[in-house]
């Protein structure tokens, strides 16, 4: 399994951010290479992805939520075999730091080089600021869910 830990500071309360994030069908306009996500029930997530051309599809179920604070996934089917967590830090009123950390497997000569390179790293880098950009540039989210998983 590879590992990779980043963060960004975006100048929205916690839970703005946090309401964002949750909003997993937004997320192809911030997430490079996230072509679809449909939210099938409150905890299980259908994911399309396309990177480099290569396709893949997965299903993903939520294994932790706590509003403000934090969300965890794996995956359970499909194509990937990854887990995560992002959590949502309070730096004052109208900050905070967003930490994600994913394992994953990488699949094949391809995605290990990859891997090895740094890609997967610079990926989850770009994400992270354009999610930035996306929740300072609205200034609100565009839903929420609140529930606890």
């Amino acid at each position: 399994m590879s590992h990779v830990e980043e963060y960004v500071e975006v100048n929205v309360p916690v839970r703005t951010a946090y309401n964002q994030w949750t909003q997993f069908e937004e997320f192809p306009a911030f997430m490079e290479g996230v072509e679809r996500i449909e939210q099938r029930t409150d905890i299980l997530t259908h994911w399309v992805t396309n990177v480099n051309g290569v396709q893949r599809e997965f299903d993903a179920q939520i294994t932790e939520q706590l509003p403000d604070r934090r969300v965890a996934w794996m995956t359970v089917d499909g194509e990937a075999r990854q887990a995560g967590l992002v959590t949502f830090q309070p730096i004052d009123a109208t900050t905070t730091k967003v930490v994600l950390h994913m394992n994953w497997a990488p699949d094949g000569l391809a995605e290990t080089a990859a891997d090895k390179l740094g890609f997967v790293k610079r990926q989850v880098t770009g994400d992270l600021k354009r999610f930035k950009l996306f929740i300072e540039s609205r200034g609100v989210e565009t839903g929420a869910w609140r529930g606890t998983v």
